[in-house]
């Protein structure tokens, strides 16, 4: 695939401190973020509207406006925002009103839901007093809780497997606001359901979505959100959308980011950067089985073990792709996966794996083929927001990822 901003790093301490000293106003901010400047836009509207998402971020407002303290803030927001990925999950598998003609399947509601609640976040005006640490602190609250990230929980007990599955938030909207991701609806549709993998046994999944910004996962929302559960987990997957017409295990990923802009317009090249940078490799694999996943039929997109990277070759100074993988001594120019954020999750998880010491866990990356209008529809200044091959496409990709799973969970 091609902020929470800087100050989400911050130490709880720090953020506490923060609280505790008065700023000079504790009104908002009319400015708005660059990904919540387009809410307004006509397609975004029509997803709100046609999803019965649209009354949330008025609700929400009020509920804002009414609380008298950090405390009530605090307990607004958490609500709100784990009231949304329930909702939005709850949308995808088929419970309660759909809440209008949107198919069920669609990611964007949530996507666009989000930043609703996030701009009336931001320009909240409390009517107590809160520093601009303490409004960080409840954005990271919203956040997180509206991406599933911390409400992922396993049944205790033994005889079930448990897998654990990342999608990401639509992006390269400045291109076409009605754009979709099939990994963040998949992350939806199968988020604590149950599976039965090719071996017989029977597998939980649970999920998050990440966002398509570089500085969240340079603040580590991805280790943040993984390293609670990489050591019960049988299984992990990152997954993000890659090429036409293809799913691809990546099987290696880089340490190098190749500045393509996220959704926040911003651009970053350099190497990934992470903890411990001394002991960084260039290069991470995955420990997914590739070979029975691209051995089974698992729907009707061809999937494919991709070996191929983008090296400097040690001591040289010019990029070379490797169909085979990278050699020795040579620096990362792109994994697999590319050099965007699909690679850096990636990167991250199979690092965070590592240095945790589960090198035998089975965990990697899966790019799903990219989501499609039908034909006659790919115009975004003339076309429909949905349509009967774009809805057969992503249920297809869904099924897919789901069967996958199945294959990769059965194949140790």
């Amino acid at each position: 695939m091609p902020s929470i901003r800087t100050a989400l790093a911050l130490p709880l301490a720090a953020v506490s401190l923060a609280l505790a000293v008065p700023p000079a106003s504790a009104t908002g901010t009319t400015a708005v973020s660059v990904e919540e400047a387009r809410l307004d836009r006509a397609a975004p509207q029509e997803i709100l509207r046609r999803s019965g998402f649209a009354p949330l971020a008025p609700e929400f407002a009020d509920s804002l406006a009414g609380a008298d303290s950090f405390a009530a803030a605090e307990r607004t927001v958490a609500r709100y925002g784990a009231g949304l990925w329930r909702r939005a999950v709850d949308r995808a598998q088929g419970r309660g009103d759909a809440g209008g003609d949107l198919s069920r399947d669609d990611d964007r509601p949530l996507y666009w839901s989000r930043l609703a609640l996030t701009r009336e976040l931001h320009a909240w005006q409390p009517r107590f007093t809160i520093t601009e640490e303490g409004r960080t602190r409840l954005l990271d609250r919203l956040e997180r809780s509206s991406r599933g990230q911390d409400s992922i929980r396993y049944p205790a007990g033994k005889g079930v497997k448990r897998i654990l599955l990342t999608g990401f938030d639509p992006f390269t909207l400045d291109r076409d606001t009605r754009i979709s991701n099939p990994s963040g609806a998949t992350a939806l549709a199968l988020d604590g359901t149950w599976l039965r993998t090719s071996d017989g046994s029977l597998a939980r999944v649970e999920t998050a979505v990440f966002p398509v910004r570089w500085q969240d996962f340079a603040d580590g929302t991805v280790e943040r959100t993984l390293r609670p559960h990489l050591p019960e987990v049988d299984l992990f997957t990152t997954v993000s959308q890659g090429r036409p017409g293809r799913f691809d295990v990546e099987r290696t990923n880089g340490a190098w980011r190749g500045g393509f802009p996220d959704n926040e317009n911003v651009s970053r090249t350099e190497t990934v950067p992470v903890a411990d940078p001394v002991t960084q490799p260039q290069w991470t694999s995955t420990t997914l089985p590739y070979a029975a996943i691209t051995a089974a039929f698992t729907g009707r997109f061809p999937v494919y073990d991709n070996t191929s990277v983008t090296e400097l070759p040690a001591g040289a100074d010019t990029p070379v792709v490797r169909p085979g993988g990278p050699t020795p001594g040579s620096v990362a120019r792109a994994g697999g996966g590319g050099n965007y954020l699909s690679n850096e999750v990636a990167y991250r998880a199979t690092l965070l794996r590592d240095r945790l010491g589960l090198t035998r866990l089975p965990g990697g990356h899966v790019h799903t083929p990219v989501l499609e209008f039908g034909a006659g529809n790919t115009d975004p200044a003339t076309g429909t927001i949905t349509d009967v091959e774009f809805v057969r496409n992503r249920l297809a990709i869904i099924a897919q990822v789901r069967a996958i799973l199945a294959v990769a969970a059965g194949s140790r």
